[in-house]
């Protein structure tokens, strides 16, 4: 029987008495793309820092491949689960290469200090998301598709199991979304890490996800296979819009479209 990754039971959050999640149950397996999508407010960035361990929930029960996260400590953690935020604020100039060494923090001794075998691993992680030729360049010199690479490398310079990912294509060109997905297909199927993803992008999570899971008012209103998942009935209900529904012409796979509001009446 396959391990599962994530197992989260009866997970509840809330910000005063606000409720954000309610009671949300479900199985991550491992070595799947898993993508988490649902409108505005529904509780999708709260629910993965939940499964970080940054936002404590109530009353839940959640397993890291098999192990309470609670039994964990913050290295231990941390060399089992990389989280890239969707907002990242690096007020010191790092280099590409200051930055990705940044996670090996979990596995450096007392004094901090990088040995060769880091430096080898920041190195492959950085070719691995194809910025190796921006190595020496500052952050603040790089064009946003190329900074989300940079981060993303520097999870994976984690060696983490588990990586999470919130909204990686917001704000990004149609070429850098389609690099950013096909990169984490690729550390799927290369290192076998479990990917799981916030996103907005509902074409292309129809596209990558193995398994979607759908959210509204922190409530689980859909998961399975994309195909399941992605129906008229449940989307229009979930989005509150018009939407049209077909086969994508690249494969059997569920392909949406927003309808403006000044088509519905032709």
């Amino acid at each position: 029987m396959m391990q599962n990754a994530v197992d989260i039971k009866n997970l509840s959050h809330y910000y005063g008495s606000y409720s954000v999640l309610k009671e949300i149950s479900f199985s991550i397996p491992k070595g799947r793309f898993f993508i988490i999508i649902g409108p505005n407010g529904s509780g999708k960035t709260t629910l993965l820092k939940s499964i970080s361990g940054i936002e404590k929930a109530r009353n839940e029960k959640l397993d890291i491949l098999g192990k309470p996260i609670t039994e964990y400590s913050r290295r231990a953690l941390a060399r089992t689960i990389a989280l890239v935020p969707q907002m990242v604020t690096i007020d010191f100039p790092f280099t590409v290469m200051e930055l990705v060494l940044m996670g090996r923090s979990p596995y450096l001794g007392i004094l901090g200090l990088e040995e060769e075998k880091d430096l080898e691993i920041a190195r492959e992680a950085i070719s691995f998301t194809g910025v190796e030729h921006l190595s020496d360049r500052k952050l603040d010199q790089l064009s946003g598709g190329e900074r989300q690479r940079v981060f993303i490398a520097r999870a994976i310079c984690q060696q983490p199991s588990v990586i999470l990912l919130d909204e990686p294509t917001a704000s990004l060109d149609i070429a850098h979304q389609i690099k950013v997905m096909d990169l984490m297909e690729k550390l799927k199927e290369d290192k076998g890490v479990t990917v799981v993803m916030v996103s907005h992008e509902i074409n292309l999570a129809a596209m990558y996800s193995d398994e979607l899971l759908l959210l509204k008012d922190g409530e689980i209103v859909g998961m399975g296979l994309p195909e399941d998942v992605l129906s008229f009935e449940i989307l229009e209900n979930v989005y509150g819009c018009k939407l049209l529904i077909d086969e994508s012409p690249l494969g059997k796979f569920k392909r949406i479209t927003p309808v403006p509001g000044k088509f519905l009446d032709k």
